[in-house]
């Protein structure tokens, strides 16, 4: 499969299923210019050989289906085409893939939890995957995605939310300090659908995540939240797309992170498409970054391309900056110690969104990895 034949948008020009198709980046390129090239181990120029080894468990919902399958499997690759070189490059490397059903009407008694754990004796090679995540029609189902270990990993991961159905995901990515992992989600939402993202980024040397929405008819609605918290040298990049191409859809993105310490690199795209056919779409993207220390740099870059003058809302915002001296000073002047009142406004900054997490194990979880970031 070659090039597809309906252009992306100005922002994403390029999809195809051809690794051919893709130059080999050389950092120049707006989709690569602030990626860290040299400290993606071959990744994205083809020299990754794909001797690695991530393992995937999966603790499963009674009502679930999961299987592994062959690249020849019709679901596989369905909802979404490879909008970058190594989305590409996973794309045409991984073996097996696991595909998660929801049948139709029923709705999980429980979440699944997919742990992905790379193997440490394996990161000398880079592994690849694929996993695709199908809820039928008026099914309803919460799933985890829990990346641990050591790895140079690159993958594709599927939602194919099916007409009035909802899906919430939380990925965590909570690698260890050495791992890199290149990884583009694609929702495909259909006539009334519901998809909930939420994105926890703690762990890596270099992370890039770039998730994406699409919808297939109108009435769906997307929710796309993250915290990150990146320390000296991590580089923790996400790229995210929502494009609107149904009338009445809606879209709400948003990312919050936490800087420290020297060289610690955090990166946030926000690109928002909303065609000519896109009458009444309502979106509105946000990005906020806490710099805690110096020698930490945050990129955030919105952008929002409107093509139809019928619309019911679209805005975005982004910010990064140091904390309030001001509600520093507040908490001080009422007998809290400087080092507390920090980690307060710290805590609730994050907080706020990381309380949307309805896992209750999961929500302790992400606080306490927070907590211990600023212990440090």
């Amino acid at each position: 499969m070659g090039l597809n034949e309906k252009p992306l948008s100005t922002l994403h020009e390029k999809a195809s299923y051809d690794l051919g198709d893709f130059e080999v980046p050389n950092g120049r390129e707006e989709a690569w210019r602030f990626t860290p090239l040299s400290r993606l181990k071959g990744l994205h120029n083809g020299k990754a050989d794909a001797v690695g080894h991530v393992r995937v468990e999966v603790d499963a919902a009674p009502e679930v289906i999961v299987e592994t399958v062959g690249r020849d499997d019709a679901r596989v690759g369905k909802s979404f085409v490879p909008t970058d070189r190594v989305s590409a490059q996973a794309w045409n490397s991984f073996e097996k893939a696991t595909v998660i059903t929801v049948p139709r009407e029923v709705v999980t008694s429980k979440h699944t939890v997919l742990t992905l754990h790379g193997e440490p004796a394996s990161n000398d090679g880079a592994a690849y995957g694929h996993i695709v995540v199908k809820v039928e029609p008026l099914a309803e189902a919460v799933l985890v995605l829990d990346h641990k270990g050591s790895a140079v990993y690159a993958d594709n991961i599927e939602f194919v939310v099916g007409e009035g159905a909802s899906l919430r995901v939380v990925s965590l990515q909570d690698w260890d300090h050495d791992a890199v992992h290149v990884s583009h989600h694609h929702a495909s939402l259909a006539k009334d659908a519901t998809f909930r993202s939420f994105v926890v980024t703690l762990g890596g040397d270099v992370v890039r995540l770039s998730p994406s929405v699409s919808y297939t008819a109108p009435g769906g609605d997307a929710d796309m939240s993250g915290v990150y918290f990146a320390d000296a040298g991590q580089h923790l990049e996400h790229r995210l797309l929502v494009d609107h191409s149904q009338p009445n859809c809606k879209s709400n993105v948003d990312y919050r992170g936490a800087l420290q310490g020297q060289d610690a690199h955090a990166v946030w795209i926000g690109d928002v498409i909303i065609r000519v056919e896109a009458e009444g779409t309502d979106t509105y993207e946000l990005n906020r970054n806490l710099i805690l220390t110096d020698g930490a740099r945050a990129d955030s870059v919105p952008n929002l391309e409107i093509l139809t003058g019928e619309v019911a809302g679209a805005g975005h915002a982004s910010a990064s900056g140091r904390l309030d001296d001001e509600h520093l000073f507040y908490l001080q002047a009422r007998g809290i110690p400087y080092d507390e009142a920090r980690r307060l406004v710290i805590r609730g900054f994050l907080g706020q969104l990381i309380e949307k997490i309805q896992i209750e194990e999961i929500r302790e979880r992400v606080l306490s990895a927070v907590e211990a970031e600023l212990a440090r």
